[in-house]
């Protein structure tokens, strides 16, 4: 049986939706944040190490079958590690619970530590749902989620907190944003996160977020000042960076990640080129070429 633990990547028989995604994405950029979450907001006992990764792993037995969960977060070296935390996204109750104390007993297997379950559940009444422990039909073993719902992630106002805990300050937008004050608070805090996600965490409130929070959202960033690369369509509207643009930059940056995937280091100047080219067709040859040259001067060199 061949069961694998990866972020959530092939199609289901219900899409997720963007919501769902955006959350997972929040965890992925930062898996501190799963960690963070269980230790402070949940009151659980992890081990304290800075080492904390996302995992991908594969083992076998039989018969043949397929264990997806939404993402691993292993904290500790990786032989063996200290901890590992399966985050889940539920916004309904259409998961079987007892599939989380499957997840948890394959993982434990599979890496030998402790596993802990945490469920993020933007419901009340899913997060209600999910919180009851496991019992999973085998003696001696009853699962216990932790689950974060929305009586669990704080009301931020505090611009100060925001850009501190910029993750948690989206989730905040998504689930008390007819408080205004909690939309002010973190348009504010943009304007002072360093993190490299940084530009993207408008959009993760924006995409979570219910239509009535949204046009409060557009509302309060329209006084803004900034120059944030950001792709919805009220961004793209009132900051100035078009679709065009904004697909330039991604594939720059699709270039790039190919050649570091393939082991090239990029200097400084041919790095400038790619990622300051704004010709949507070029950059799409460059990465074509990017796949099966041999060094990195093939990739600028014309076709004759």
């Amino acid at each position: 049986m061949t069961i694998t633990f990866r972020v959530r990547s092939v199609t289901m028989s219900v899409m997720p939706s963007p919501p769902h995604d955006t959350l997972v994405k929040l965890f992925s950029y930062r898996p501190q944040l799963a960690v963070e979450i269980m230790r402070d907001f949940l009151g659980v006992n992890l081990p304290d190490t800075p080492l904390v990764r996302v995992e991908k792993s594969t083992f076998n037995t039989r018969p043949s079958d397929d264990i997806e969960a939404d993402l691993v977060v292993v904290l500790g070296p990786p032989r063996p590690p200290a901890h590992a935390i399966i985050v889940e996204i539920q916004q309904d109750k259409s998961k079987e619970p007892r599939q989380f104390a499957r997840y948890a007993a394959a993982l434990w297997l599979m890496l030998g530590c402790d596993v802990s379950v945490l469920v993020i559940c933007p419901s009340r009444i899913v997060a209600d749902y999910y919180a009851q422990p496991v019992e999973s039909g085998l003696t001696g073993y009853r699962l216990r989620p932790w689950v974060l719902g929305p009586d669990s992630i704080p009301a931020i106002i505090d611009p100060h907190e925001a850009a501190a805990h910029p993750e948690l300050a989206a989730m905040s937008v998504m689930v008390h944003g007819h408080n205004r004050k909690v939309v002010e608070a973190f348009a504010t805090a943009l304007a002072d996160v360093t993190d490299e996600h940084a530009p993207d965490y408008f959009e993760y409130a924006y995409s979570m977020s219910a239509p009535e929070i949204r046009r409060l959202m557009e509302e309060i960033m329209k006084s803004a000042s900034t120059e944030w690369p950001v792709y919805s369509p009220f961004a793209r509207e009132h900051f100035g960076r078009g679709k065009a643009e904004g697909q330039a930059e991604e594939a720059g940056r699709s270039v790039l990640l190919v050649l570091a995937a393939r082991g090239f280091n990029v200097p400084d100047d041919i790095r400038d080129r790619i990622t300051t080219c704004a010709d949507l067709a070029q950059l799409e040859t460059w990465l074509a070429r990017a796949a099966t040259t041999q060094t990195l001067q093939g990739l600028f060199d014309e076709v004759g």
